[in-house]
């Protein structure tokens, strides 16, 4: 299951609340799971690669009550301290569900689309790493086209377009949040 998003369009703060909401209630259970995690990961070293930890600070700024937020511009959660985070997440917290967020590369078309995704993410997939599977679902930004010297996209990524798909993910969850759960619900920890 995927719900595809263009930045482009004008209902695309819309359409990514919506298809948030979706999965977020499709796939949560307050009964299985104690705790929610966002996990943003990527590298404030690659323009292309800068889109987790960007989202993972703006969703710091909103402070979602109850949403633990690892990955951000000061702590950034990439390939190097991927797998001490994930065990961080395991020792520390109490049966998580972790949303995973990332830039990814794609299609020419599909340039400037946010995926939301059932399941786990591969995180570096697009640049050939070989890194653990995480989330119980995720989001990706196509933030440019795949298929040749990978790392070299990411770096000429356009900041632009990244700050546009922060923007909406980084506002479209926090909106999301306050529609799932009430005001009084929203200032308990999970």
């Amino acid at each position: 299951m995927e719900k595809k998003i263009d930045i482009n369009k004008p209902s695309a703060l819309m359409d990514f609340i919506t298809g948030f909401s979706y999965f977020f209630e499709e796939f949560f259970s307050e009964e299985e799971f104690r705790e929610i995690i966002i996990l943003c990961i990527g590298t404030d070293r690659s323009t292309g690669d800068s889109l987790g930890p960007i989202i993972g600070s703006k969703l710091n700024h909103l402070h979602i009550p109850g949403v633990h937020v690892l990955g951000n511009l000061d702590n950034p959660v990439h390939a190097v301290n991927l797998v001490e985070n994930l065990n961080n997440i395991k020792d520390n917290y109490k049966s998580p569900f972790i949303i995973a967020i990332d830039a990814s590369l794609g299609k020419l078309d599909h340039v400037g689309h946010i995926c939301i995704c059932e399941g786990p993410l591969k995180p570096g997939a697009g640049v050939k790493k070989d890194l653990p599977f995480v989330g119980n679902f995720n989001i990706t930004g196509i933030v440019n086209v795949g298929g040749f010297m990978e790392y070299l996209v990411l770096q000429n990524t356009r900041l632009g377009l990244v700050m546009k798909m922060a923007d909406i993910i980084s506002k479209g969850i926090y909106c999301s949040f306050n529609k799932i759960f009430p005001a009084e619900m929203t200032k308990r920890r999970f």
